[in-house]
């Protein structure tokens, strides 16, 4: 349990998420996304030891919905993974933010990605389903009310599995990313807004209080949270 940051910190807010906040530090932050993604969210193993066992059967392509795509990284990661896998799979990756979809926009994307300015809600209107839905970096952005909304939808929206990926606040986890972002990601938002995700971020104990009973929580390294839902077989 941490010390000095005993209590989630829901008022901070992140400097990307101000509409009138610096463009070119905006765009760094996007691209920077992928290296910190590469650096500290763990999706290579996510994908190797959660999310490639559904995707089993060679006689059949597979569908995986990433809701908040952020700059765009690890649907475009993931794809590669499964193509070096020979894994047929279709990405709907979306995003309510219309500066991620231009940013995405400006990408180089394989023809088995779409990216999408929609919301989950809109997606369950359409009558859409995906095997595997994902997130990333977007439970410590909610309050109450549209953390068991989302739950909710991302459920509806799967047929197999939901997979949310989060940081899990400690006091370790923000000195080190204190640390070692600032030399590393200059001319951005990744020191201060990862600073800020780290105070509003869960713990273990209090995720699994706030998460249904019918979802499973558990750590991975490196101070991470794994949210998860598998629909029974």
């Amino acid at each position: 349990m941490p010390f000095f940051l005993a209590q989630r910190d829901t008022d901070s807010s992140e400097r990307m998420d101000d509409p009138n906040c610096d463009h070119a530090e905006l765009e760094n932050t996007y691209r920077q996304f992928s290296t910190i993604n590469s650096m500290i969210s763990g999706w290579k193993h996510i994908y190797r030891k959660y999310i490639k066992a559904e995707f089993s059967a060679r006689n059949r392509s597979y569908s995986l919905l990433d809701i908040g795509f952020g700059g765009g990284d690890i649907p475009l990661k993931l794809a590669k993974w499964a193509a070096d896998d020979g894994i047929p799979l279709n990405i709907t990756a979306i995003e309510t933010d219309p500066r991620a979809v231009a940013f995405v926009e400006t990408l180089k994307t394989p023809y088995n990605i779409q990216f999408e300015h929609c919301s989950s809600t809109d997606l369950l209107h359409r009558g859409q389903q995906f095997d595997v839905v994902i997130s990333n970096h977007l439970l410590h952005h909610l309050n109450a009310n549209q953390f068991q909304d989302i739950l909710k939808e991302s459920k509806q929206l799967s047929k197999k599995k939901v997979i949310f990926n989060d940081l899990e606040r400690s006091d370790s986890a923000y000195l080190l990313f204190n640390v070692f972002s600032r030399p590393a990601f200059r001319s951005s938002f990744i020191t201060h807004d990862g600073l800020t995700s780290i105070k509003r971020s869960y713990t273990l104990k209090e995720l699994k209080k706030q998460a249904p009973e019918d979802w499973s929580v558990q750590r991975l390294f490196p101070f991470r949270l794994l949210l998860s839902y598998e629909h029974v077989k």
